[in-house]
C-alpha cells in the first residue's frame, strides 16, 4: 500500500472525525483495495469489496466528504474486512523483511 493510501485510511479511521477528505482520494483508495465501484441512480455508487456490497453517495455540492458519508465509510470497509491495523501490521513486517 501506497504511503498516500495508508495516510488516507489512517484518517478515515481517527477522531474526531476529519471532513477534509476529497471524494477522489476516497475513489483512489477504495480502487487500490481491489473494489469495483458503479455510480447508480443519484450520485450513488454501488460498492463491492472482498465479497461485500454497499451503496455510498458521493458529496453533492463540493468534493469533501460529509461526516456522515466518513462513518458510513467507515462502516462498510469494517465490514469489508479492511482494518488499519491489518495495513499497519503488513508494513511493519515488510521493514522487517
Amino acid at each position: 500500500m501506497s504511503h498516500k493510501h495508508l495516510s488516507l485510511l489512517r484518517t478515515l479511521f481517527q477522531d474526531p472525525i476529519n471532513t477534509n477528505i476529497h471524494w477522489r482520494e476516497v475513489e483512489s483508495l477504495l480502487e487500490h483495495l481491489g473494489a469495483a465501484i458503479e455510480p447508480t441512480h443519484g450520485g450513488r455508487f454501488r460498492i463491492l469489496l472482498n465479497r461485500q456490497e454497499g451503496f455510498i453517495s458521493a458529496p453533492h455540492h463540493n468534493s469533501t466528504c460529509s461526516r456522515d458519508l466518513i462513518k458510513h465509510l467507515r462502516e462498510y470497509l469494517g465490514h469489508a474486512g479492511v482494518s488499519l491495523a491489518a495495513y499497519e501490521d503488513g508494513i511493519k513486517q515488510e521493514r522487517q523483511e
